[in-house]
């Protein structure tokens, strides 16, 4: 069935920058999907930071807005999560989400990748 991958995590120094990706597995219909990034830090709640939908209509939550973009090639199957003037708050496990609204369908998750952000 559909699989999505992370990939791209790592440690990074505060206000350097990372880019993430999340591969969609062919099972996924991927062009027809919603896709969202979300992390969790340990003993945290996991937050939803941003979407894009299959229109390519964005949103982000204020704790990231103007520093990270969120981005999709249907081509390739992938969306990335460019992160720039990372923050020490920012470190987490970093997932992908996959769903489908207008007809609604399986949602997907990724395992996550762990980003580092430290001196």
């Amino acid at each position: 069935q559909g699989q999505l991958v992370e990939s791209g995590g790592g440690l990074v120094q505060p206000g350097g920058s990372l880019r993430l990706s999340c591969a969609a597995s062919s099972g996924i219909m991927f062009s027809r999907y919603d896709m969202c990034w979300y992390r969790q830090a340990p003993g945290k709640q996991r937050e939803l930071i941003a979407t894009i939908t299959s229109g390519r209509s964005t949103n982000y939550a204020d704790s990231v807005k103007g520093r990270f973009t969120i981005s999709r090639d249907n081509a390739k199957n992938t969306l990335y999560l460019q992160m720039n003037s990372v923050r020490p708050e920012d470190t987490a496990i970093y997932y992908c989400n996959a769903q489908r609204l207008s007809p609604p369908g399986r949602e997907y998750w990724g395992q996550g990748t762990q980003v580092t952000v430290s001196s």
